[in-house]
């Protein structure tokens, strides 16, 4: 039985992740800080969900100690470490930037060397959509360049690249680096729009539309996202000979084993059409508070997916209608609106 640590297993994607990997075999060591960025009571609800299951153990830490997360690696020994433990959140950057420095920057940097000190088989660590910024080439690209990133969530993310690349090449370290589009479903942060709009239509108060509703998302239902990380675990970049080693259209280095992943829906939706799914499902009109675009915000996200597919033979493919539906099916069950 191959052994993953999955940091942020209390997350919304580490707990979807966890789930699904255990389902298919693996033991998941859990790592997650339970901050209070948002309730604590949903993490710890994941988290309990996860905890019937024998395979599947967690510690409670935070990534930027390194003595605990290295003590943790160095007991579990794992196979694999899947970093998805992040400060989130783009409009919380521009409150407080020192958390995304503290915890995106010097925490990934401490999951790295616990990986080169562990020797793991493939490390997988998250970026973000974000990371492309002002480029208005679409669909967005993994060849693209992405260097005009509009807040510091996004830099952030993007500076983790960098210094994953410079440890795929010094250390050998197999890294693939996941570029996440706008993620969705069941037990999603209360923080992002889904949650918020849904709170807002079945309480009749109402919901903030930015930039007048002419926003569009690539909206990427949870459980495709998770396969297709599962999916990649087990696709470890090997350091090609040189830049004739590398396949057209593949993000993988010239330099080191590293390689870049787009994960999303490869389709462009726009935000009122994704209000709408939601209130088909809640059965209630939204009242809607119209907006300017606010600050370090972006009008359009758009996946090219077409490398995932290439590399495991799968595109995530819930359609924004089912996806909706399945999320508000969850939100009533659980807040019993």
């Amino acid at each position: 039985m191959r052994t993953v640590l999955v940091t942020g297993s209390a997350g919304f994607i580490g707990f979807h992740l966890s789930k699904l990997l255990i389902a298919e075999g693996f033991r998941v060591v859990g790592y997650d800080a339970m901050t209070d960025y948002y309730d604590v009571a949903l993490k710890e609800g994941r988290h309990q969900v996860l905890l019937q299951n024998e395979h599947f153990s967690c510690e409670i830490g935070r990534i930027e100690d390194f003595e605990k997360l290295s003590g943790l690696c160095k007991a579990q020994n794992p196979d694999v470490i899947v970093h998805l433990a992040a400060q989130a959140g783009v409009r919380y950057s521009l409150e407080n930037p020192r958390a995304y420095i503290e915890t995106n920057i010097t925490g990934t940097f401490n999951v790295m060397e616990c990986a080169k000190e562990l020797g793991v088989d493939h490390l997988l660590m998250a970026s973000t959509s974000s990371v492309y910024g002002a480029n208005d080439q679409m669909p967005y690209s993994e060849l693209h360049k992405a260097d005009s990133q509009l807040t510091i969530y996004a830099a952030s993310k993007k500076a983790t690249e960098a210094m994953a690349h410079s440890y795929a090449h010094l250390w050998d370290i197999p890294t693939t680096m996941f570029r996440f589009f706008t993620v969705y479903g069941p037990w999603g942060r209360p923080d992002m729009a889904l949650h918020k709009f849904t709170k807002g239509i079945f309480e009749g108060t109402p919901i903030d539309i930015y930039n007048h509703g002419e926003m569009y998302r690539d909206f990427t239902y949870v459980t495709d996202l998770v396969r297709g990380i599962r999916l990649l675990l087990d696709v470890v970049p090997k350091r090609p000979n040189g830049p004739e080693d590398v396949a057209a259209g593949d993000s993988l280095s010239a330099a080191a084993p590293y390689r870049v992943v787009n994960i999303g829906n490869s389709e462009k939706v726009r935000l009122l059409d994704f209000i709408e799914a939601i209130e088909a499902s809640v059965g209630k009109k939204a009242i809607r508070n119209y907006m300017d675009m606010q600050k370090g915000d972006v009008p359009a996200t758009w996946a090219d997916a077409s490398l995932l597919q290439r590399l495991t033979g799968y595109r995530p493919e819930t359609s924004v209608s089912i996806g909706v539906e399945k999320f508000v099916a969850w939100y009533r069950a659980y807040y019993g609106a």
